[in-house]
């Protein structure tokens, strides 16, 4: 059977740096935090009281009040970011076949936010009203819905379903979206992930295990991958989402494209609960498996945006894992975390980090890793590699490779690569 080409042709965002898709690309190549203190909830009793919050979202932009009050807020970011995606797409959907267009939507956690105001609720009244809980608590909360709000809105009848490994759970649902299409079980695809979990619950569980940065007093240079002083990840949320579709339908529709879905891989450590291998071997087999799958070799990577998230164990494997699977080359690449600046949007990093390297591959140049100073270098880390630290790189870039690695040891990774018919 011949693989069919997947192209994408459609971007949405809603980040910690902007709104839009512009706003936030803007945001990334001058080296923007998106960092600053919480305001969704009082953190001033908790370690971290610093995060990556999207900032003036009005969801009545994208869904009217009585629809909106069904949603948790990661759906509502899903919902913007796939309505913004699919009309940069432009296509015409009444000449659609929409039984051939699905939604792949991801989150690593879902509803969360839903979660706690009900049972939170609950624990209030239980001894006084009894269980009363939101008829709509359970379809907020599910980590599917937002792929389900997604489809209703347009119709589209194709393959529906949510990912959820973690971190990696956007990558995975790009990685299942490709190969839907160039299996020829859809025409295009609507997919990436949400995440809002900047909650007492969220900030709590993530600070009970230390990985989050408690750097309070200077929330902007908190997140600071590959630096010796990292302390930990800033929790970002948001929403980014890619319309994949096969290149022949593109093509005959006349759509812009912006670049081609060139491989995917996926790996597991099989190591340990939160922590990456400390030799990188699930992040070496992933990176392996995408370029196999890509039909590509290590010489042909430009761009790597790094899974990056600024905690003390985390970085260290990935930098080694990446100069195992290049070689000599790894020092020839540009790499960055751009987490640096939009914060970890856990369920939702893989999708906005592919976004950054379709527009690297677009627009050949690299967004910086931020927050580096010098005589900051950790001894465990090879600066020879080009970390891109501070400034975006103008460089060519013909293809660009994102990973993502997840709590429970997933690890996924996708690659795309400049269009040429």
């Amino acid at each position: 059977m011949e693989l069919k080409r997947v192209v994408v042709t459609g971007l949405g965002v809603i980040s910690p740096l902007g709104n839009t898709l512009a706003e936030t690309w803007e945001g990334l190549i001058n080296g923007r935090s998106g960092a600053g203190p919480i305001t969704q909830f009082d953190a001033s009793k908790f370690k971290t009281q610093i995060a990556c919050e999207v900032k003036n979202f009005d969801p009545s932009l994208y869904v009217d009040r009585k629809e909106a009050r069904k949603c948790d807020r990661y759906s509502l970011l899903a919902i913007a970011a796939a309505k913004q995606a699919v009309a940069d797409a432009a296509m015409d959907l009444d000449k659609e076949d929409k039984n051939r267009i699905g939604v792949i939507f991801a989150a690593g956690i879902g509803g969360i936010k839903t979660f706690e105001e009900e049972v939170m609720g609950y624990a209030k009244t239980k001894d006084t009203i009894g269980p009363k809980f939101n008829p709509f608590f359970i379809p907020k909360m599910i980590a599917d819905i937002a792929a389900g709000h997604i489809s209703m809105i347009y119709g589209f009848h194709g393959p529906n379903f949510a990912t959820v490994s973690a971190c990696a759970s956007s990558t995975n649902a790009i990685a299942d979206a490709f190969n839907y299409i160039r299996l020829g079980k859809a025409n295009a695809i609507v997919t990436g992930g949400a995440e809002a979990a900047i909650s007492v619950a969220g900030v709590g569980g993530f600070n009970s295990m230390n990985a989050l940065s408690t750097r309070n007093d200077s929330p902007e240079t908190a997140s600071r991958p590959f630096s010796a002083s990292r302390d930990g990840f800033v929790m970002g949320e948001g929403g980014a989402c890619l319309v994949l579709e096969e290149m022949e339908h593109a093509l005959a529709r006349g759509a812009k494209i912006y670049a081609e879905v060139a491989g995917a891989g996926m790996s597991a450590d099989a190591y340990h609960l939160t922590a990456t291998h400390p030799e990188g071997l699930g992040a070496r087999l992933v990176m392996w498996n995408a370029l196999e799958d890509a039909g590509m070799k290590p010489e042909d990577i430009d761009y790597i945006n790094v899974h990056g998230t600024s905690t003390p164990v985390g970085d260290i494997p990935e930098a080694k894992a990446i100069k195992e699977v290049f070689g000599e080359h790894a020092y020839k690449l540009n790499i960055s975390s751009t987490k640096s600046m939009t914060g970890h949007l856990l369920g939702a990093a893989g999708a906005l980090e592919t976004i950054v390297c379709v527009k690297a591959v677009d627009e050949d140049i690299v967004p910086p890793t931020i927050n580096h100073a010098e005589g900051d270098e950790d001894p465990e880390i090879d600066y020879k590699l080009n970390f891109t630290f501070n400034k975006a790189q103008k460089r060519v870039v013909n293809a660009a490779l994102s990973n993502t690695f997840g709590f429970g040891g997933h690890n996924a990774s996708v690659i795309v690569k400049k269009f040429v018919k």
